[in-house]
């Protein structure tokens, strides 16, 4: 892991590392699913974004849901042009880890999808996910849509009520539109499946949706 001075606040586009134009290259073939996972999908798909600290078990926990067609790990909500994990690690990108869901809206409900979020993690550390501290681990729910983006958040002050009556502090979520996605390296697609005795910090607050 790289340390930087930078890494519990969001660097300006003047800060930001430059990046690259050259996108990173990925196997479009999900290592458990064996579905794609860059587009196109087929017509009848929605996607959904998410980020929950750690991106390694986010991806799982979205691979396993019913109704889900496939899932990609990658970056988003930074200045930085695709991104390396390496830089992101800086702090200096801005960017978040985040999962891609690629989901059948007539299997699983967007709705059912957000109770999955909320649930999985701890959405009121701030640029933390337990012992992940930086800006790239933030909780975050990124749109595709006003209905989504109203859904989410829906959600987050529907949540909040169940967590103040449990006694935690405020969510820290950010929610907005999604802006450019950026495939994670190769090594970090579905890398539980690949690698089963991997890392794993994510968890919930045990508090009902």
């Amino acid at each position: 892991m790289i340390f930087s001075s930078k890494k519990l606040t969001l660097p300006d586009s003047k800060e930001a590392l430059p990046g690259r134009s050259t996108p990173m290259l990925v196997t479009n073939r999900h290592f458990v699913t064996g579905n794609p996972i860059v587009p196109p999908f087929p017509e009848n798909l929605e996607q959904a974004l998410f980020g929950m600290g750690c991106f390694w078990g986010a991806e799982r926990k979205f691979w396993q849901c019913r109704g889900v067609f496939s899932t990609a790990v990658g970056y988003i909500g930074g200045c930085t042009p695709n991104p390396t994990y390496e830089e992101l690690c800086t702090g200096l990108t801005g960017h978040n880890e985040v999962v891609k869901v690629i989901y059948d809206p007539a299997v699983v409900s967007y709705g059912e999808l957000l109770r999955l979020f909320w649930e999985s993690h701890n959405p009121t550390q701030g640029m933390r996910q337990g012992n992940d501290i930086g800006t790239q681990y933030r909780s975050g729910i990124y749109t595709y849509s006003q209905q989504q983006l109203e859904e989410a958040l829906a959600s987050k002050q529907s949540y909040q009520l169940q967590l103040s009556q449990a006694g935690f502090n405020s969510i820290t979520t950010e929610i907005m539109t999604a802006s450019e996605f950026y495939y994670a390296e190769d090594y970090h697609q579905q890398y539980l499946a690949k690698n089963p005795m991997g890392y794993c910090g994510l968890g919930g607050l045990d508090v009902d949706f």
